[in-house]
């Protein structure tokens, strides 16, 4: 889905997403991501949301956001609240949203001038890997 056409590079603005991915200021990305509003998208070493660590969140500390939008891909995932203590014990926000949600909320609160920190994680179809898995896996036909 096209959210809206810009031409500014002032800000890291989300102009799209779609299945496994978005678009920041019109450039796809395909993998995990973090955005805030003044910097260029980072890379997030986070392939799946079930890897999400303690670490993880601690390293979004460094970039002292107003409040962390989660994005946690296709459906809305909610993290344990020990993972994401590092933030909400210094009062940061952390709101976790399916990735077009998130994608849109954080949007409208960089549009109000706050500091907004998008993270989004992008898993890689995990049916799709399955049955490259079994295809990969499968014996070799006999040969007569």
């Amino acid at each position: 889905m096209k959210l809206h056409s810009s031409d500014t590079q002032q800000y890291q603005t989300v102009t799209g997403y779609f299945a496994g991915g978005v678009e920041i200021n019109a450039k796809p990305f395909d993998y995990s991501l973090l955005v805030l509003p003044e910097k260029a998208p980072q890379p997030w070493p986070v392939a799946r949301f079930a890897d999400l660590t303690v670490e993880h969140f601690e390293h979004l500390l460094s970039e002292a956001p107003d409040v962390v939008i989660l994005g946690t891909g296709e459906r809305q995932r909610f993290v344990h609240p020990r993972l994401s203590a590092p933030l909400t014990s210094r009062r940061i926000g952390v709101e976790c949203m399916d990735t077009n949600a998130a994608c849109r909320t954080y949007n409208i609160l960089m549009g109000e001038g706050r500091k907004a920190l998008l993270a989004l994680i992008v898993e890689k179809d995990a049916e799709k890997d399955a049955e490259e898995k079994v295809v990969r896996d499968a014996p070799a036909p006999a040969q007569s």
